[in-house]
């Protein structure tokens, strides 16, 4: 349905939606800054913008005004003011992904676009011990894509998990900050220990070497969701995704509890 956060040319990226909607309550233009622009295909159970508006509107408007505008897809979850200093992107202090990923025999239906998918057995236990290799501040350097503008690649992983829950594998990852595609590229190496191709401390191998061709493929887009983003608490922002995602103790939220095929 869109082609990513970032605006494009077509006005296809939700960004375009945003800006459009917001601009019509507002009653003039309006520029959003972003906690996380996430790619075409990856999802976000929640996200942080922030803008400059110039003209008051109460915050019922920002909500259901702003809500009456958007397409399906997506939707406005809550609207504060905050503090001249806040930045959506420089403010946070730290962001979680989850990719939730069909491990079946056969490929997702009712959640085609929205799980990845690997049809052969995958070994959760040895995924789990190479993402412990991950753990840390690090080059990500072997993790970043060519194409990332970042200016360093040290990052601080803080929490790298991995659980079965039936047929589906769930991944979390907990950083200060990521780079592009850091998150498909480690599921990517995963699955590949997970599927016996290599040893789990190949992964801290490759993390060690820096070096982006030894490591695996960029895994698909399909089942990577932007699940939370932390502020400092003197903002008085509302909590992370957590509330409308899932738990990776149980299953919940989008979580089914059934196989989908």
């Amino acid at each position: 349905m869109f082609c990513g956060w970032q605006t494009q040319p077509g006005g296809c990226a939700v960004q375009d939606d945003l800006e459009r909607a917001l601009a019509s309550v507002h009653g003039a233009p309006v520029a959003t800054v972003v906690a996380g622009r996430t790619d075409a295909g990856v999802h976000a159970l929640t996200q942080v913008v922030h803008f400059d508006a110039v003209n008051s509107r109460p915050e019922t408007a920002w909500l259901r005004g702003v809500n009456a505008l958007l397409p399906e897809g997506v939707a406005v979850l809550w609207a504060r003011p905050v503090a001249d200093a806040f930045h959506a992107r420089y403010s946070a202090t730290e962001r979680a992904y989850r990719y939730l990923l069909l491990n079946h025999p056969v490929r997702p239906a009712l959640l085609a676009g929205r799980a990845g998918w690997v049809h052969a057995a995958l070994d959760e236990a040895r995924m789990a011990q190479a993402a412990r290799h991950l753990l840390g501040s690090h080059d990500f350097s072997a993790f970043r894509a060519a194409e990332c503008q970042a200016k360093s690649p040290l990052r601080e992983l803080r929490e790298a998990r991995v659980v079965r829950r039936g047929d589906f594998v769930l991944f979390e990852f907990r950083a200060n900050a990521f780079l592009h595609h850091q998150v498909r590229n480690m599921v990517g190496a995963l699955v590949w220990v997970g599927l016996g191709r290599r040893p789990p401390e190949w992964v801290g191998e490759v993390l060690a070497g820096r070096d982006r061709r030894q490591a695996a493929a960029t895994f698909a887009p399909d089942g990577l969701y932007l699940a939370e983003v932390r502020y400092p608490p003197e903002f008085g922002l509302p909590g992370g995704g957590d509330r409308i995602g899932w738990d990776l103790a149980g299953p919940s939220g989008i979580m089914p509890l059934t196989p989908d095929p």
